[in-house]
């Protein structure tokens, strides 16, 4: 074990956050430059849920050593950073936290992981969770021997979502709230990054910045880094056991805002799609299939009615409208607008 004492002007963080636009906020005492795993964690304005989250990671049931990351991405208001200081300097966790100054999705999450790589040399394993979740006990330990037992690049994992309102249930099984699989095994893609393991030979095979900018304030910007690594031959594997939970506050269970929520699924759906298309003829051909979607889903969606809630139904019309409206140029950006809420 190598431990090296920390403050703010160690060399080693110091190389890590080069540049203008981060900056340590705080760190642990001692970093053991060891650790073969790093957790990820953005933070943006919700500092009493981020120390749930932080004591999920206290709780793991895992005799494996590893450090956290946390990225404060409101360098206004910095209302996650005492916290995130709080724990470190307390001994509870090692790690830092920076000042992501850039705000938005992308900039905040790639600040993490480069952050996460350059200062843990040792580290492979690179997983994520964000300050609205809550880690399942075993959630490390059984992300990690996934990894170790299959070999795959990415591991990905179950959010499950605990609504503030819960007169309605069956939210849960709404495509914009329910997990994409339901078993354990390999699995084609995975499509987020809020319960992951990403590898380090994952992150160099793609390249920096691994999390596209053009999705900064769209978000999708984890669909992409996953659809670029399928292409690259990257492999993918699922653990149902390795749970986490989220909290899903009220106002994101109105009708508008799952409507909303759908529709930024197809814009995402489009956009990562698009830049994938290599020629003119395959943008095109993209094109003419989104546009043929449409009635299709207004199908599907009428024949869900008989069986699902009215909102659950007409997700699919939603999503291929959403792609539609990305053809021709809409352009939503959700995490902009967050950045101005007081």
């Amino acid at each position: 074990m190598t431990l090296i004492p920390t403050d703010l002007s160690a060399s080693r963080i110091s190389d890590a956050v080069r540049g203008s636009n981060r900056e340590i906020a705080a760190s642990s005492r001692v970093i053991d430059l060891s650790v073969g795993v790093v957790v990820c964690i953005p933070c943006f304005r919700r500092p009493d849920h981020l120390r749930l989250t932080l004591d999920s990671l206290l709780g793991q049931r895992t005799s494996r050593s590893f450090a956290v990351v946390m990225v404060e991405n409101d360098a206004a208001g910095r209302a996650s950073a005492p916290v995130a200081a709080e724990y470190l300097a307390a001994g509870k966790l090692q790690g830092l936290c920076l000042v992501e100054k850039r705000q938005g999705n992308c900039q905040a999450i790639n600040a993490a992981f480069e952050t996460a790589q350059a200062v843990f040399p040792a580290a492979t394993r690179f997983l994520m969770i964000d300050d609205d979740e809550i880690a399942s006990p075993d959630w490390l330990e059984l992300m990690i021997r996934t990894a170790e037992a299959t070999g795959a690049d990415v591991v990905g994992g179950p959010v499950l979502p605990v609504f503030d309102d819960d007169s309605q249930p069956w939210l849960a099984r709404h495509p914009a709230f329910c997990p994409t699989y339901d078993y354990t095994g390999a699995v084609p893609l995975i499509y987020g990054c809020g319960n992951c393991l990403i590898t380090r030979t994952a992150f160099e095979r793609l390249g920096s910045p691994a999390f596209d900018l053009r999705f900064n304030f769209l978000g999708g910007g984890d669909c992409d880094f996953f659809y670029r690594g399928r292409n690259a031959g990257m492999t993918f594997h699922w653990t149902a056991e390795a749970v986490i939970t989220e909290t899903v506050p009220q106002n994101r269970t109105s009708l508008g805002w799952i409507a909303r929520r759908s529709l930024r699924i197809g814009v995402i759906n489009y956009r990562v799609r698009s830049k994938a298309a290599q020629s003119a003829g395959a943008r095109a051909r993209l094109f003419a299939l989104t546009l043929g979607r449409l009635p299709l889903s207004l199908m599907r969606s009428a024949r869900l009615m008989t069986s699902s809630k009215g909102v659950v139904a007409i997700h699919p019309m939603l999503v291929a409208v959403g792609s539609a409206l990305a053809a021709f140029g809409y352009d939503p950006k959700p995490y902009e607008a967050s950045k101005i809420v007081s």
